[in-house]
């Protein structure tokens, strides 16, 4: 029977989703299953692993169940995973030893700040490309071995396994005979030399754990492992963390090149080649995904913690809207949002600024302040939030390359957010650049196909993926230089005051 089709598997942070895509790229069928947060703590987040598998697991049988194809006619299975969350499990058993704990939980913050006073933090920069920030997959660990009873004598008797979704995901797909992880995903755990693609032996001993409870890692396109799904077996042959994977499902192969992702958070990564630019403004160095046998290439990251997730949360817990896409309607009522800014920092604050004890703030209200207003200050956070790391990554860019010819000019973006024409308006219009919309928003599960499809020659060359990869609708800046000025202003002031307010 002829192998026609890829199938990706996208677990992100609030769902799991599989897409199988045909040979030019379309998407044949797909299925999508919730998964649910956990909130024991104020600035705690937890998923149940065996939720997150089930939930992939369903999608994934659903999948191929709606699209009338036999199993046997997928020629491999990519994986892109939601990046940073951590789970640990019985290397016996292969239950969890506790929840895992999602990458936006901060309850690693005084891990993190043991870490800064004991002055790791340049040589975590300098290994890692990271900042010491609870973001990160390491202080996570460290926190399960020291607060889950037993868990540490367990890990020093080989008897624990740690790894991220990605690891567990393959792990239990595999039923326990496959233990990897992806030179993408280890590159977000602050335990991994970037510029050897290896785990660091100084890092694992400052934080306490055992080398032999983390999986090997490989690049992001081979053969993984193989696991058995209705009657037929199923060759796992790409891996990539999400941003990586929408970077290269957006064709971002070229230095220079770069793309948005607007999800929960929002993740921006420029293409740097194999330059591992140090940032001096506050963004990452993060590894890219590549295949098999090519040297380690790079790019800078800018992390927003919060983008679609305050839009879910005036839906969910305001209840001022019904739908996610009803922000755009309403949003568009009103010319402007009256002054009114919204700082949603639930997670504290990524990029550039990087203030783990921040919280969420509204500013600029008055009587005549109504939802409109507040949903539109929801949105314009999106931009303002990413128009920040921008700025920064282009400040980087500049420093590094004694020239600003490489600054960000078009920026390609994708992500369920990225359908919002206003915010994406007002994306160029705050940064003053092109903003293009991919033709899918699957461009993250896209990535994961194509890398898959690479291992296995489904796709030819980077050429065949590139052709494959079209624009969509484009935005250019419509309002004036000195508005968008005032407006970003506004912002760095209710910005600056809502870190003040968060300093104790």
């Amino acid at each position: 029977m002829k192998k026609k089709y890829i199938l990706a598997l996208d677990e992100g942070t609030t769902s799991a989703r599989a897409i199988l895509f045909d040979k030019q790229a379309n998407i044949v069928s797909q299925a999508q299953h919730e998964i649910p947060m956990i909130y024991p703590k104020s600035g705690w987040v937890e998923q149940n692993p065996m939720d997150i598998y089930a939930s992939q697991y369903a999608a994934l049988t659903e999948c191929i169940a709606k699209s009338g194809i036999s199993p046997e006619q997928i020629v491999g299975v990519g994986i892109t995973n939601q990046r940073e969350t951590v789970v640990v499990w019985d290397k016996t058993t292969g239950m969890p030893i506790c929840n895992a704990i999602v990458w936006q939980c901060r309850r690693t913050a005084d891990i993190c700040k043991e870490l800064i006073d004991g002055g790791y933090s340049d040589y975590i920069r300098n290994i890692t490309g990271l900042r010491i920030d609870p973001y990160f997959s390491g202080t996570k660990i460290k926190w399960i071995l020291d607060n889950v009873e037993g868990a540490r004598e367990k890990a020093k008797a080989g008897e624990l396994m740690a790894g991220t979704v990605d690891t567990w995901l393959v792990w239990k797909l595999t039923d326990g005979r496959v233990f990897v992880t992806d030179r993408t995903n280890a590159s977000r755990t602050m335990l991994c030399n970037i510029h050897k693609c290896e785990w660091d032996q100084k890092l694992l001993d400052i934080l306490d754990i055992p080398r032999e409870m983390l999986p090997e890692i490989k690049s992001s396109s081979e053969l993984f492992g193989t696991f058995e799904c209705m009657g037929a077996d199923l060759d796992i042959t790409g891996i990539a963390g999400d941003q990586q994977s929408a970077l290269f499902g957006q064709a971002c192969f070229s230095e220079g090149e770069a793309k948005n992702t607007y999800g929960t958070g929002c993740f921006l990564l420029a293409h740097t080649g194999k330059n591992a630019i140090e940032s001096k403004h506050g963004l990452l160095t993060t590894i890219v995904a590549d295949e098999k046998d090519r040297p380690i290439e790079y790019a800078l990251e800018g992390s927003v913690f919060v983008g679609g997730a305050v839009i879910r949360w005036l839906r969910d817990e305001l209840k001022l809207i019904h739908e996610s896409l009803d922000s755009e309607y309403f949003a568009c009522k009103i010319k402007d949002s009256g002054g009114v800014y919204f700082v949603p920092a639930f997670s504290g604050l990524g990029a550039p600024v990087w203030d783990m004890h921040a919280r969420g703030t509204i500013f600029g209200l008055t009587a005549g302040t109504g939802k409109d207003h507040i949903i539109r200050a929801a949105l314009e956070s999106i931009a303002y939030q990413t128009e920040d790391v921008i700025e920064a990554m282009d400040a980087d860019i500049e420093l590094f390359y004694g020239n600003n010819k490489h600054a960000i000019s078009l920026l390609r973006v994708d992500g369920g957010a990225s359908a919002n024409d206003l915010l994406m308006q007002m994306q160029s219009d705050y940064s003053r650049i092109s903003v293009q919309r991919s033709t899918t928003a699957e461009a993250t599960a896209l990535g994961a196909a194509f890398l898959a499809g690479l291992a296995v020659g489904f796709f030819k060359n980077r050429e065949e993926i590139k052709s494959l990869v079209s624009a969509g609708k484009a935005f250019a800046p419509k309002m004036s230089e000195e508005e968008s000025q005032k407006s970003i202003n506004g912002w760095h002031r209710a910005l600056e005051a809502c870190r003040k307010f968060s300093e104790e």
